[in-house]
């Protein structure tokens, strides 16, 4: 059973990480490449060598990758190198087939919405331990070299050069400025994709009357109330600390329930990306 279950696991990762990848390329040739929108990494590269030589972007994105995956995949370990290999082959697959045609000739809606769609292929390909190759090995190679400085960050200093390029190919500063917004639009949606919406609130509230709140919290809204110790460096006095998660839509209730009790409780509210266990998300 054990067995079966992993199978299938597997099976849908790779799905995934294929509709993944080929939402990646539509992103890149619908909206990006008919503008010579380059949002860094090797698919931004393989934009501006196209613009310049008309070398098919999937050519160049393998010629590219290839010698990045034969030296980085150690890097990556074992099932991420597979992941990677497959990802990158489905992309330039999609990038082959996919004719480039232009939806919009508007270059801000262009780096909107290819970010939105290079983001979101980007980001369903790493939630299944993928990435398309690219910066991601560039770094990882790099950061071995040179480990003063992290892997995002060498993968940043590659992308923006990637950017920097496409302005000069184009002479044309607006067009490395609309690829850095697609770059920015890509990683927030990368990091939503990963990370989810944020549904929900934490709350911190530092207050005198910890058991009122506590108690119409959990009877009104059916919600946990965890009590932590606390000490006020400045009064040096012991104050309890209640944390308390909960969704949206009690959010205002919450703020609400403390000021009726307590006007004087000092709050604190954190998003919350992802909460499991009793009354939320089973593990």
């Amino acid at each position: 059973m054990k067995h079966d279950e992993k199978w299938y696991v597997t099976l849908f990762s790779y799905i995934v990480i294929a509709i993944g990848s080929v939402i990646l390329a539509t992103g890149l040739q619908y909206f990006l490449a008919p503008n010579t929108i380059a949002p860094g990494g090797v698919t931004g590269f393989a934009i501006v060598i196209e613009t310049l030589t008309d070398v098919p972007i999937y050519i160049t994105n393998l010629l590219v990758n290839i010698p990045l995956f034969i030296f980085g995949a150690k890097y990556l370990g074992k099932t991420r190198a597979i992941r990677t290999a497959y990802a990158t082959l489905i992309v330039s697959i999609a990038l082959k087939y996919l004719p480039i045609i232009p939806l919009t000739h508007d270059l801000l809606l262009s780096a909107l919405f290819g970010g939105v769609l290079t983001g979101t292929g980007l980001g369903l390909v790493f939630k299944f331990e993928g990435t398309t190759g690219g910066s991601d090995i560039g770094g990882a190679m790099l950061n071995k070299k040179f480990p003063g400085l992290s892997i995002a960050n060498f993968m940043l200093v590659i992308d923006l050069a990637v950017v920097i390029f496409s302005g000069l190919v184009e002479k044309q500063i607006e067009t490395a400025l609309y690829s850095v917004i697609a770059l920015y639009v890509s990683v927030k949606v990368i990091d939503t994709v990963l990370e989810g919406i944020g549904y929900l609130k934490g709350f911190y509230i530092i207050t005198d009357k910890p058991d009122e709140i506590a108690d119409i919290l959990m009877k009104e809204l059916n919600r946990g109330v965890t009590s932590l110790k606390g000490r006020g460096m400045y009064s040096k006095k012991d104050k309890e600390v209640l944390l308390c998660v909960v969704p949206r839509s009690q959010f205002t209730r919450v703020k609400d329930i403390v000021k009726e009790i307590d006007p004087r409780a000092f709050v604190m509210i954190a998003e919350m990306y992802e909460a499991v266990g009793e009354g939320f998300k089973k593990t």
